[in-house]
């Protein structure tokens, strides 16, 4: 599923995972997740508003993580998109859209065509 940073202004960052992502990955009687980001496993709790139309996930971990990768929300720039691949129970995967929807092929090509334009 595609989820997208979000700032809340105060400079706290979290990522806005969308309502429709909400109904269909997400048991309501679930009260917290497991985000693996990189080598680093998290627990991040699920606020009531959750399901009541404020589809976000914020923890002080996940701001870290996403800072370290530059992926912090900033004034007046798009949402950074990212993936979250479901990973078992409860439990998600976060990526980069380019690096998780990106194949091999792509990349030999681009290099290529990087080492043709610099011939």
């Amino acid at each position: 599923m595609v989820v997208k940073t979000y700032s809340s202004g105060c400079g706290a960052t979290g990522l806005y995972v969308g309502v429709s992502n909400v109904k269909r990955y997400f048991p309501r009687n679930v009260s917290e997740i497991e985000l693996q980001l990189d080598h680093l496993q998290i627990q991040c709790g699920l606020e009531p508003n959750f399901w009541r139309g404020r589809p976000q996930i914020q923890d002080p971990r996940l701001c870290a993580w996403l800072e370290s990768k530059n992926l912090r929300r900033k004034p007046r720039h798009p949402a950074t998109p990212l993936v979250l691949i479901p990973a078992g129970e409860n439990s998600f995967k976060l990526q980069r859209v380019s690096t998780a929807g990106r194949s091999r092929s792509n990349k030999y090509q681009r290099s290529q065509r990087l080492e043709i334009s610099a011939v």
